[in-house]
């Protein structure tokens, strides 16, 4: 392994080290954590995800209809609605913003988007 290869590798866990110690990635953690811990959010969570496995699955078929949409967003809406499930997605808003911000940072030097082209081969 050269040299400059364990550089990066270095770069990398210190960066992920930073940003695991942000206050962002605290409190989106934290709230991740009440989410997981609230029992009223956690049978939500389960019923939607229900919900939209079955209206995938009719969709793939062609048997999906508006009702079934409206149900799988209805359930979304309750879901959302939950105090610390509301939290969360403002906390994971916020979380994404940052890194977004530090992808534009690395990607700038480099003139590519690391998060969302540098797996690609081509790109027309």
């Amino acid at each position: 392994m050269s040299t400059q290869t364990t550089r990066l590798e270095e770069l990398g866990r210190e960066l992920g080290e930073v940003i695991a110690d942000h206050p962002t990635y605290r409190e989106y953690e934290a709230a991740k954590a009440k989410v997981e811990d609230h029992e009223e959010a956690q049978e939500k969570i389960s019923e939607f995800n229900q919900l939209r496995e079955e209206f995938n699955v009719a969709r793939q078929l062609g048997d999906a209809t508006q009702e079934d949409l409206q149900k799988v967003q209805a359930a979304q809406e309750e879901l959302h609605s939950i105090p610390v499930m509301k939290e969360y997605l403002l906390a994971q808003a916020e979380m994404v913003a940052e890194l977004e911000t530090v992808n534009k940072a690395i990607s700038e030097p480099l003139a590519v988007d690391f998060g969302g082209e540098a797996g690609g081969c081509c790109h027309d």
